[in-house]
């Protein structure tokens, strides 16, 4: 089976490099807003077209032919894409692009042979002497997978970006082929997911919550203050805003290392992992400030999505139960349903019928599992 694979690498270019990479950003950003701002006067032009005029924009604007071509057709791309979101109802309508955000753009692999069989390729990844061979810009030094000698499979693409604290990335996509082992599962664990507790399994461990925000919010909070009070696109209010976007980074990076420790010990535990399908948009219709930043802080979707696909990868079974079944009022125990505890300030309870004393959630995650159980055999019964 293929599988596409996506490595993300620290670059750093030298200064000419640097140059080269923020004109093709800019060369990127120009295409797609210029063809943004034509198609609000030409409704009907499709991709075909805009690609046919790419070569006259070229030859009107010839900054354009500095960089990499495969860079200016994959922004047409993109704007094509924001579209077909739009009129699918998946996004909003397509906005201009500017300077101040996250910038990026994406460049294609290009493969060809030789006479003497070999393949050359305009990317390629050497882990030995730790550079990347990119378009135009040539070899770059690169940081990241210490652990790996070398990349497998055949590279598609590459995105390099520029985050808002000036630190440059580039990640290669892959695609690999994997051997699908039968796996016959040997162990099984329910995972009831909250806010106070981030996972809670049926094993009885608990992941507390870290609130990464918290730490760092009154930070944020003195900083997007005096950047509101300086003026705007000035040096300092730049400084400023480099200095937050160091702080959102550090968030992001503490949360993702923290999701992806709780999704590789559950993975590689287990063979057969069940989790609830959570509506997390329906739940922020709570209108509770508090609950709301603590919510989105969690990332259920990502925690949930990193377990689907390491599961995934090592041939493991993951199941999703209903929604809206009542996994916390049901006693795992006896099976009698209690009405009670639709109030979620009680952690703690005795059964009415049974009197067995359950924690609320390692109650629901055992629940989970045995509904997990029940899909499972269901859908092995029909092979």
């Amino acid at each position: 089976m293929e599988i596409y694979k996506a490595y993300k690498f620290r670059l750093y270019p030298t200064d000419d490099q640097k140059i080269l990479i923020n004109k093709t950003l800019g060369c990127k950003r120009f295409v797609y807003n210029y063809y943004l701002n034509y198609l609000k006067d030409n409704n009907g032009k499709t991709k075909f077209n805009l690609h046919k005029d790419l070569p006259k924009l070229k030859e009107e604007n010839q900054f354009l032919k500095e960089v990499d071509s495969t860079v200016l057709c994959s922004a047409v791309d993109d704007l094509c894409k924001a579209f077909n979101d739009y009129y699918a109802k998946r996004r909003g309508y397509p906005k201009f692009k500017n300077r101040f955000s996250k910038q990026s753009y994406r460049t294609t692999c290009i493969r060809r042979s030789t006479h003497k069989g070999s393949e050359y390729s305009n990317i390629e990844i050497d882990l030995l002497t730790r550079n990347i061979k990119l378009p135009k810009l040539g070899k770059v030094k690169i940081r990241g997978y210490r652990s790996k000698d070398r990349i497998e499979g055949k590279i598609l693409n590459a995105t390099i970006s520029r985050e808002p604290t000036n630190k440059y990335y580039v990640s290669v996509v892959v695609v690999e082929g994997i051997l699908i082992e039968k796996v016959t599962p040997t162990s099984i664990v329910g995972i009831d997911l909250g806010i106070k507790d981030l996972v809670v399994t049926s094993d009885g461990v608990k992941y507390v919550n870290e609130k990464i925000i918290s730490k760092y919010e009154k930070r944020l909070k003195r900083l997007q203050r005096k950047l509101s009070r300086q003026v705007k696109t000035s040096k300092n209010y730049l400084k400023t805003k480099e200095r937050i976007a160091r702080i959102h980074a550090k968030i992001r990076n503490y949360r993702k290392h923290y999701l992806n420790y709780i999704a590789n010990e559950i993975v590689n535990d287990h063979d057969i992992i069940v989790t609830e399908n959570l509506k997390v948009k329906d739940m922020f219709k709570k209108k509770i400030k508090a609950f709301n930043k603590n919510l989105a802080d969690a990332s259920f979707s990502k925690l949930c999505s990193l377990i689907e696909w390491k599961s995934k990868i090592k041939c493991k079974f993951y199941y999703k139960i209903d929604t809206y079944y009542p996994s916390s009022q049901i006693c795992s125990t006896c099976g009698y349903k209690n009405e009670e505890l639709k109030d979620l300030s009680i952690r703690e309870y005795n059964c009415p019928k049974c009197g067995v004393y359950n924690d609320r959630d390692i109650n629901a995650s055992l629940n989970i599992l045995l509904e997990g159980l029940k899909i499972h055999y269901s859908l092995v019964s029909l092979v």
